[in-house]
């Protein structure tokens, strides 16, 4: 069976999160333009609680079983592989139907204790088939990911995202004369139709492309009661880390409207306001996530299959590789939101005062795209458990700023409460591989020259705007000049200094395995 390397199924993911971006980028400024930040709070108030469910519907089990698989094949054990997606996809069966079933019964509490707005009711409903169809669909991404293939994935990620964006968008604008609740249940629908699409793609794919066994020979079933002990002790501790982060994505959901409120907000205004949070400046803050999310999903089975062969040199070049693209996709990201928020937000999405925002939170940027890679490596050195740590005291530290510092400062105190909570937890997740791995990073390598080109970006980037400015207000044209220029200098220094190599531009373009 051919092996994919480390590099090769991040890149892949990739490109399938570069197309995903750029679709859901569309899709995310039609959806404001057409359902307004009021349409989009109203979503974005209920959908971590449609996450929180599907954490628990799931139970981490999919990491556990890209984990697992990786390791069996690392030995050559490929019945072994077959046996720990066997046992854990008919558990994902059980959990999903089951928390299903306990939600539709919670429905009534929701609604009349947790739900910060009543219009929310019938978007939060129609949300509800998604649990099962993507419980179980994660299981198969979970199988291909352990034999780092990331194909299948992208592909159904890819067609997942083509169906939410037409189905939502086009379900929306039929509803919209009914009220702007129904048009965010619309927006809903496409999310669900989207998930059965992409569950139907692996499918497909897990009936066609999956490895074939081999003969059996001596091979022995290990017994259903170890597989699912060696599932559960890791996904446990990863559900806790995922149900920790989402539960307190939810009590963000609900709290920041309400302290929007105390700030002298009525209730449209207010979900107003935390619609152009979620829906612009964090989607834009969150755009260079394409490189961090593919990086730490590819990291999982990466990393254990170097700890499977006991090789722990690799896991270090490995980590370090990461980081090092991390800060490359992260600190120009992180330069152009503090440069240029107001013009991002008016020219892309309509919204210029969703700048307020987003130029506080480019603060916390650097620190939020290590702390998603840094996550990925700790899940697959098996210490799942370290991050979920590190997630309850930076989520203590957020929740209490939202709940202070939102009341007093508006939106801005809500975005320097994210801020801090980024920086606690990159920092905390990188003390921790320092102590299990003794990794010790190059900081002029993988932060010093990554720094300096993006200053001299930077730099370009803001005589540029100036000069432009002097005649008017920039223009959608001008922004891309702008954007141009600063990334063409960016690469340039980096090229000059020796930030970037040519094996580096050898693997993208060729895929060539990994080599240590």
């Amino acid at each position: 069976m051919s092996r994919h390397s480390f590099i090769y199924g991040a890149f892949v993911l990739l490109l399938a999160s570069l197309c995903n971006r750029i679709i859901g980028f569309i899709y995310q400024i039609l959806m404001i333009r057409l359902i307004r930040p009021e349409g989009v709070g109203l979503f974005n108030m209920i959908y971590p609680i449609y996450v929180l469910i599907l954490v628990l519907a799931s139970a981490g089990i999919p990491v556990a079983i890209a984990k697992l698989i990786a390791e069996e094949v690392a030995r050559g054990n490929l019945w072994g592989a077959y046996r720990v997606f066997s046992v854990a996809f008919w558990w994902i069966v059980a959990c999903s139907l089951f928390f299903t079933l306990i939600l539709i019964l919670g429905l009534p509490f929701l609604q009349n204790y947790i739900f910060p707005n009543p219009k929310v009711y019938y978007c939060f409903l129609s949300l509800i088939p998604g649990i099962i169809i993507v419980s179980l669909c994660s299981a198969f991404r979970g199988f291909f990911q352990g034999l780092q293939q990331m194909t299948p994935t992208a592909i159904s990620q890819v067609a997942e995202q083509m169906v939410r964006v037409i189905a939502g968008l086009g379900i929306a604008w039929l509803m919209l004369p009914r009220g702007i609740e129904y048009a965010a249940m619309g927006i809903s629908l496409g999310v669900v139709l989207g998930e059965f699409v992409g569950f139907m793609f692996m499918l497909a794919i897990y009936s066609k492309k999956r490895p074939y066994l081999p003969p059996l020979s001596a091979y022995c079933p290990v017994p259903v009661i170890t597989v699912t002990g060696q599932i559960f002790n890791l996904a446990i501790p990863v559900t806790l880390t995922r149900f920790v982060s989402t539960a307190f994505l939810t009590i963000d959901a609900m709290l920041i409207p309400r302290r929007l409120q105390i700030a002298g907000m009525d209730l449209n205004e207010a979900t107003g306001v935390y619609g152009q949070f979620v829906g612009i400046a964090e989607s834009l803050l969150f755009t260079p996530s394409i490189v961090t999310i593919s990086l730490a999903t590819a990291l999982v089975p990466a990393v254990s299959d170097a700890l499977a062969k006991n090789d722990l040199p690799l896991v270090r070049v490995r980590t370090e590789e990461a980081l090092r693209l991390t800060m490359l996709a992260g600190l120009p990201a992180t330069a152009i939101f503090l440069l240029l928020p107001r013009e991002l937000c008016r020219i892309i999405f309509g919204y210029a005062d969703a700048s307020t925002a987003l130029g506080v939170l480019a603060l916390g940027g650097p620190f939020l795209y290590l702390q998603q890679t840094t996550t990925g490596i700790l899940q697959g050195l098996g210490r799942a458990e370290r991050p979920l740590r590190n997630l309850l005291i930076a989520s203590v530290f957020k929740v209490t700023g939202i709940y202070y510092l939102t009341s007093t400062l508006g939106i801005r105190g809500t975005a320097l409460s994210f801020c801090v909570a980024y920086m606690i937890m990159a920092l905390l997740n990188y003390r921790d591989l320092k102590n299990i791995i003794g990794l010790r990073l190059d900081f002029g390598y993988c932060l010093g020259k990554p720094l300096v080109a993006t200053a001299g970006m930077a730099g370009v980037m803001s005589y540029v705007r100036q000069f432009i400015m002097s005649f008017g207000e920039l223009s959608f044209f001008d922004l891309l000049v702008v954007l141009f220029l600063g990334g063409v200098t960016y690469l340039f220094l980096l090229l000059l200094s020796g930030g970037i190599h040519g094996h580096d531009l050898r693997r993208l373009t060729s895929f060539l395995g990994w080599r240590s």
